[in-house]
């Protein structure tokens, strides 16, 4: 599986949300404790905003305009100023030789304060920030742009992420190759594609 692009995704593959979510999420979760969803419901939404876009579990949770608007302005100029720890397998993805892409969705402050933090700005030929508030691209989109604009195929192109309903899909759906980085074990059973839990895992994979 010898690639020439690895495209890679940021929340829950390069760290984990759960480390910085508490700190990170406290005003929101205020706001939507305050607005009425309490109990096992607030847990269930705090471990969603945990794991995706927040205007994705406004819509599911059904939050409704004004908290979902709150909820926006809120988050639109939020950052993350204290340390951020990559996953302890995230420095295995450097032995590759490929390309080097980030693409992630999120609030543009937001996501950059957390690759500042991070200092894995060098580590990628090209961020992209998709932030549902300023675009209408969708991961597939840029996908698309990378390929076309870098001339490759698309068997030279390799997707890896945790969310199989984000870039896992936006991969399968161009047929490029993707494989599930599932940290937290949350698919141990799926056999839609090839999974791993540790980038350790990867190089038998590129070099297979």
């Amino acid at each position: 599986m010898t690639k020439k692009a690895i495209i890679y995704d940021l929340d829950n593959t390069i760290y984990p949300v759960c480390s910085i979510g508490d700190r990170l999420f406290a005003p929101l979760f205020k706001l939507i404790t305050e607005a009425g969803f309490k109990g096992d419901k607030m847990d269930e939404i705090k471990a969603e905003i945990m794991r995706k876009p927040f205007q994705m579990v406004a819509n599911h949770f059904k939050f409704g305009k004004e908290l979902t608007e709150k909820g926006i302005d809120l988050l639109k100029n939020t950052s993350y100023e204290d340390e951020i720890i990559p996953f302890e397998d995230y420095q295995e993805t450097k032995k590759f030789d490929a390309n080097r892409f980030l693409v992630t969705t999120g609030f543009l402050k937001l996501q950059q304060s957390k690759i500042r933090q991070m200092g894995i700005e060098h580590d990628f030929n090209e961020i992209h920030i998709i932030d549902p508030e300023i675009c209408q691209l969708t991961k597939k989109d840029v996908f698309t742009d990378i390929i076309n604009r870098k001339g490759y195929s698309k068997n030279e192109v390799l997707v890896i992420g945790d969310d199989v309903n984000s870039e896992i899909k936006a991969a399968l759906e161009l047929e490029i190759d993707a494989i599930l980085y599932d940290k937290f074990n949350l698919y141990p059973n799926t056999s839609l594609i090839p999974r791993i839990t540790s980038f350790k895992e990867l190089d038998e994979m590129l070099v297979a």
